[in-house]
């Protein structure tokens, strides 16, 4: 056994906001840059301990990048030490997105920033491509595991099924099938073995368990009844209240896995934005530190920023902003507070494990849902949804198809796939021959 580690809060503080300050690269790049900080230079975790950590992440809803800062930060200082990494870790994001949001609110509609995201919304249909793309070489080992994709994605595109209603269908499935076959998702429920160099803080006790679940539903839906109190629930505060967080519930599989649900919900029910203006949100939150899941305070803003409020619109936007935050992050904190004391327990029930592995094959499904609702809008200035019996259609006008969008999406998915571009240099070639496009 390693000889066990001691690290100061201050140290652990420093390179929090350090992890904070370079979390750029969706979670891919976020992971990769905590494992060379955590495992590589600091070594305050073993490479079995973080790979549990991250396996077990994985496995929640919300964004998994920043519940590994927090579950990490949980193991080097218990409570106090997971607050403060998951808080460092999307801080700087929320204040970039915010200054990023209200810029867009008041000058959306200039010539300059529209061509500006016109390559940017192009960029990010082919980087949402290298994440389905990404995903299922991770994900998809077994015929069963296409299957339940296959499935997910039908249901949604095709039948309209909400995307909480596919991913409980998912789970109940992997939930059953591994006790009818144990070897039908192949090698996905392993486990890897090893100690780690930090010991887990104590947890895991009844009373504990009890404390932690009281205190973390007060702080998480606390302020959601009492905006339903104050405003009622045809307010566009408590409406983002309550839709952001029964999202933070069915988020699994990160951002792209629940952009698609809610770009349709905020988009066609809510009529807080229009599709463009969701794939421009998308684009910002490429560009920024912390989760891409950091979208959602966009869709907050401007939700609020156009709503009767009775406020200053961009103090409603402000607020929105605020609210959709709150309840976006505050249960991911509560999931990891609940759930590490237990991590080894749960990672020897099997049926446990199947189920989630079915909701994450079910999220490539939904990915792909995602792909082709933003590549229509991208592509097309004309798309037409035909009800057919129970069947939900996109048709595009075809005479609307936009070459220079077509051509800028390929040239930036050859850039992210053949070249292994990074995001940040696409999204910035891709702005600037947006500009070039619409002005010479």
């Amino acid at each position: 056994m390693n000889e066990k580690m001691s690290v100061s809060f201050g140290e652990a503080f420093r390179v929090w906001v350090k992890i904070g300050l370079l979390s750029f690269g969706g979670p891919a790049g976020q992971i990769a840059l905590m494992h060379r900080v955590l495992v590589e230079e600091k070594k305050w975790l073993s490479e079995p301990q973080f790979l549990h950590a991250l396996n077990f992440c994985m496995l929640l809803p919300g964004p998994e990048a920043q519940q590994l800062a927090t579950y990490s930060g949980w193991l080097l200082h218990g409570v106090k030490g997971g607050l403060v990494a998951g808080l460092m870790f999307i801080l700087p994001g929320v204040a970039v997105m915010l200054g990023l949001s209200m810029l867009y609110g008041a000058y959306a509609e200039l010539a300059f920033v529209e061509a500006l995201f016109f390559g940017i919304k192009a960029a990010v249909f082919a980087i949402v491509i290298e994440a389905l793309i990404r995903i299922s070489k991770r994900v998809m080992k077994t015929g069963a595991l296409y299957g339940v994709a296959g499935m997910a994605f039908a249901a949604i595109f095709f039948l309209d099924i909400p995307f909480p209603a596919v991913v409980l269908s998912a789970a109940l499935f992997g939930f059953a099938a591994v006790r009818v076959s144990p070897a039908i998702f192949g090698g996905t429920l392993e486990r890897e073995e090893g100690m780690g160099r930090i010991s887990a803080p104590e947890g895991g006790s009844l009373l504990r368990t009890v404390a932690t679940l009281a205190i973390g539903l007060a702080v998480w839906l606390g302020p959601v009844a009492a905006l339903l109190l104050a405003f009622g629930a045809s307010h566009v505060f408590t409406q983002e209240a309550v839709f952001f967080s029964k999202m933070a519930v069915v988020t699994f599989g990160g951002a792209y896995a629940v952009l698609a649900y809610v770009a349709q919900e905020a988009v066609q029910n809510f009529g807080w934005l229009n599709a463009g203006e969701m794939l421009d949100g998308l684009g910002l939150a490429e560009t920024t530190p912390g989760p891409l899941i950091m979208v959602l305070q966009f869709v907050g803003y401007l939700g609020a920023l156009r709503a009767e409020t009775g406020l200053d619109p961009v103090l409603a936007g402000v607020a929105g902003a605020a609210i959709t935050t709150w309840v976006t992050f505050a249960p991911c904190f509560l999931w990891i507070f609940l759930g590490a004391p237990y991590l080894e327990r749960l990672r020897n029930v099997a049926s446990l494990n199947a189920a989630f592995t079915a909701i994450t094959a079910a999220v490539v499904g939904v990915i792909l849902n995602l792909a082709l609702w933003f590549g229509l809008h991208v592509l097309f200035g004309e798309v037409e949804e035909v009800r057919v019996s129970i069947f939900r259609l996109y048709t595009p006008d075809i005479a609307t198809l936009d070459l220079y969008a077509l051509g800028l999406s390929a040239a930036a998915l050859v850039a992210v796939l053949r070249f292994k571009a990074g995001m940040l240099p696409v999204l910035g070639v891709a702005a600037g021959l947006g500009l070039a496009i619409r002005f010479l």
